[in-house]
């Protein structure tokens, strides 16, 4: 599959905008271990092999283990994550597959046990960032 055209050449205010976007995420009170959780599942349900690769290389880099990330897509069975970390996926599964039934109380209620509001929202940005980001790069083909 051959690169439609790069983005950030064609429309660099716009690619601008989006790491503005991602700046803020960086910034923010997200553990660098649950930003890249984030990344890594949203990228893993919308299918984008070009986030995929460069999130799970970042994840290793920042000492995240092989295993964690291998059971990713079965962190609902695994035990070897957090009841943040459970939390956090939840809800980048729901953000991220919002057309199905939203963001659940269930989901929001759990979360709230853990997380103060602030870090809520970070959470829901994060995932919406990645969101945009997995969809950049599935419209123009970006290649790994």
């Amino acid at each position: 599959m051959e690169n439609r055209f790069d983005m950030q050449q064609v429309e660099p205010n716009g690619y601008k905008a989006m790491f503005a976007l991602e700046n803020f995420i960086q910034n923010s009170q997200l553990s660098k271990t649950h930003i890249e959780l984030i990344k890594i599942r949203a990228s893993q349900i919308n299918g984008c092999a070009f986030c995929i690769d460069m999130h799970t290389k970042d994840a290793l880099k920042q000492g995240e283990t092989a295993q964690r990330i291998f059971l990713l897509n079965a962190w609902k069975e695994a035990t070897l994550f957090t009841k943040e970390e459970r939390a956090i996926l939840a809800i980048t599964e729901e953000v991220t597959l919002i057309s199905q039934h939203g963001l659940t109380d269930a989901t929001y209620a759990a979360a709230e046990k853990l997380f103060d509001q602030q870090y809520i929202a970070q959470i829901i940005m994060a995932v919406v960032t990645i969101n945009a980001w997995n969809r950049i790069a599935i419209s123009t083909r970006k290649t790994v």
